[in-house]
């Protein structure tokens, strides 16, 4: 079956273990795909290696992406990483870099809403 960003909102009937691997970057309220605005404080795409990535990780987590059509997920979005406020939504690093097929789909299909990167983040 044929999922949209919008499912884990609309559908009660999921397994468990979906929704536990499955993150949702969609916005119930505004039908769009959540994307950060810009790149947060310790992106893994600033230069510096902020997150303190093993050599090699970062290719290895964009050539997952990109080798399943996907897309990456910004990691201060994670649940954990930030309040249970905090949504998913996709990381602008990786977005303004790199496009895929769930990408051009998003953006034709809903279309964006930026939010800013979680934290102290401000400018």
């Amino acid at each position: 079956m044929s999922r949209t960003p919008f499912d884990h909102y609309d559908n009660d009937e999921r397994d468990e273990d979906e929704d536990a691997t499955q993150l949702n970057v969609g916005d119930p309220i505004t039908r769009k795909t959540r994307r950060l605005s810009r790149q947060c404080d310790t992106c893994i795409f600033r230069a510096g290696n902020l997150m303190h990535l093993d050599r090699g990780r970062l290719k290895d987590i964009v050539g997952e992406a990109i080798a399943t059509d996907k897309y990456i997920i910004c990691h201060e979005t994670l649940p954990g990483m930030s309040s249970a406020a905090v949504a998913p939504a996709i990381c602008r690093g990786f977005h303004d870099r790199y496009t895929t097929s769930a990408l051009r789909i998003m953006a034709r299909l809903w279309g964006f809403v930026d939010i800013d990167p979680p934290g102290k983040d401000k400018g």
